[in-house]
């Protein structure tokens, strides 16, 4: 078989590749601690599936509209007026199988060869992925530990050059757990004025995952770049609905029928009963969402207190997501190597810096979506091998 060229340049996400392993040690009866996988540890709230099974019954057993079915569009369009106090029309508003449709989508529509995409690193991997699938040039963004792994706005525009067709940005982000201040992204939205043609994709898929006094800051709440602005949202992280596989986008006006058009020659539609679970999601009580980012803050001040007693480690506080981002440097260990030796040697699984780009080289990344019993046996053996 003779395969496309681009299919060597497409990557993968390490963390499932960690997953798996992990699971195959734990089969073979080996005591495995996952603090690899992005995934929250708690169950979908009931009243959701109850909403999911309703509809079952009901008989939402059949395709629905690309775009999603029209009560769950206006259940988004009325959860962004809520949380970011911006209006949009819910004929922007495109649902998808989980976060990474959105990305793919916007990536595909902007790259070819010969133009240029900047994108966080080190951050999600997909982006990287899938931006040298499509033949772009991928320009990373630097995310580096001095900056509490923000960036600066003006380093930002610098990179900009007549090539550039996207900018993707993530905040709070995977894998570091940084949020980009507010006078940053001022000055980013300012900055790109005097580059009209530049896309904007803002993964925010972390919203609602922010500590301390920092508030998440949406790039839909600057009107001078809503043309040109996609946004990635959903309910993996939010509602613990990962295995559901459903998010959403809000796409400009000028964009949502070719998104749309996309997810027609893809994916058809969401899964129907999904969708209604997503409206029970959105309109229904929000305490599990508290309660879960409440024990995150919990696993969040004992996680970065825990690694920076361990020798060779330090670690700076995370402001989002549930990501602790260590600079294991320390050691004179490598990042794959360290992840390699905590899983194979102590049951430990974690995910190297490197997984999410060159500038993680020197660090690993711990979810802190795991129970504070498993987060403290991880510490321990990881003192005691260290």
């Amino acid at each position: 078989m003779r395969l496309s060229k681009k299919m060597d340049r497409l990557g993968t996400e390490t963390a499932f590749e960690v997953l798996a392993r992990a699971e195959a040690l734990k089969a073979d009866g080996h005591d495995i601690i996952n603090l690899g996988i992005g995934q929250p540890d708690f169950q979908t709230p009931k009243h959701v599936v109850d909403a999911a099974v309703k509809a079952l019954v009901d008989g939402h057993h059949g395709y629905t509209p690309a775009p999603g079915i029209p009560q769950l569009r206006e259940a988004v369009a009325a959860y962004i007026e809520r949380y970011r106090h911006v209006s949009i029309d819910p004929n922007h508003v495109l649902i998808m199988p989980g976060g990474k449709p959105t990305m793919f989508f916007a990536i595909l529509m902007f790259g070819e060869p010969g133009c240029e995409i900047l994108y966080p690193n080190p951050g999600f991997p997909i982006y990287e992925s899938v931006i040298e699938f499509s033949g772009a040039r991928a320009v990373p963004i630097p995310l580096l530990e001095d900056k509490n792994f923000s960036f600066d706005a003006e380093a930002v525009l610098q990179q900009i050059t007549p090539a550039t067709r996207l900018i993707i940005l993530n905040s709070p982000a995977n894998p570091t757990g940084g949020s980009v201040p507010k006078d940053e992204i001022d000055k980013l939205v300012d900055g790109l004025e005097r580059y009209p043609e530049v896309a904007i994709l803002s993964d925010e898929i972390y919203s609602r995952m922010c500590y301390d006094d920092h508030k998440h800051v949406s790039l839909l709440n600057y009107p001078q770049i809503r043309d040109r602005l996609i946004l990635l949202d959903g309910w993996s992280k939010t509602y613990a609905m990962t295995g559901w596989r459903m998010g959403f986008s809000i796409w400009p006006d000028t964009l949502i029928e070719k998104a749309v058009r996309l997810a027609i020659n893809c994916h058809s539609c969401v899964n129907a009963s999904a969708q209604w679970a997503g409206i029970a999601a959105l309109n229904g009580p929000q305490d599990d969402v508290t309660n879960m980012v409440t024990a995150f803050d919990e696993r969040r001040k004992f996680v970065v207190q825990g690694l920076n007693q361990l020798s060779g480690i330090s670690c700076r506080t995370p402001t989002g997501a549930f990501y602790a981002f260590p600079n294991i440097t320390g050691t004179g260990k490598d990042s794959r190597t360290l992840q390699t030796e905590l899983l194979e040697e102590i049951g430990v699984a974690t995910v190297a810096g490197t997984s999410f780009g060159k500038f993680g080289e020197g660090y690993l990344r711990f979810s802190y979506a795991n129970s504070l019993d498993n987060l403290e046996r991880a510490i321990k053996r990881i003192d005691s091998y260290l």
